[in-house]
């Protein structure tokens, strides 16, 4: 059975875990808002041409040049930057629940929660690129 103020404190963490994860997606998309508005802007009247696929350049492959490009207010580096926000968002929800678990002294849970955070982590490493 759980004590009121276990209750209260499961209603804080569910609050607090809403505004991050509505605080990571509405920045994702602001900044990739942005990226696409100054792309736009500057690519917007050039014709598009399919016959040959081109992925993204070698200088937005990388997390540190992903933030060099977006503060140089490259178009690309923005939309880019907005898109690793949006990646970035349930991990740090993830990695905040293990403090809440850990807070509450829930050790099964920071276990789990950490396998998990782990299993993200690695999933998104640079050994995948």
């Amino acid at each position: 059975m759980t004590s009121p103020s276990s209750g209260a404190m499961d209603k804080r963490t569910d609050d607090i875990i809403g505004d991050l994860l509505r605080t990571g997606v509405l920045t994702a998309a602001f900044v990739v808002l942005i990226g696409g508005v100054l792309f736009l802007t500057k690519f917007g009247s050039s014709p598009a041409s399919y016959r040959v696929f081109r992925g993204e350049p070698t200088d937005l492959r990388h997390v540190s040049d992903i933030f060099h490009k977006a503060l140089s207010r490259d178009p690309r580096g923005l939309i880019q930057l907005g898109i690793l926000v949006l990646i970035a968002t349930p991990i740090v929800r993830v990695a905040f629940t293990v403090f809440a678990f850990a807070y509450q002294r829930d050790w099964t849970y920071v276990v789990v929660t950490l396998i998990v955070l782990g299993l993200l982590i690695y999933s998104i490493g640079p050994w995948h690129l």
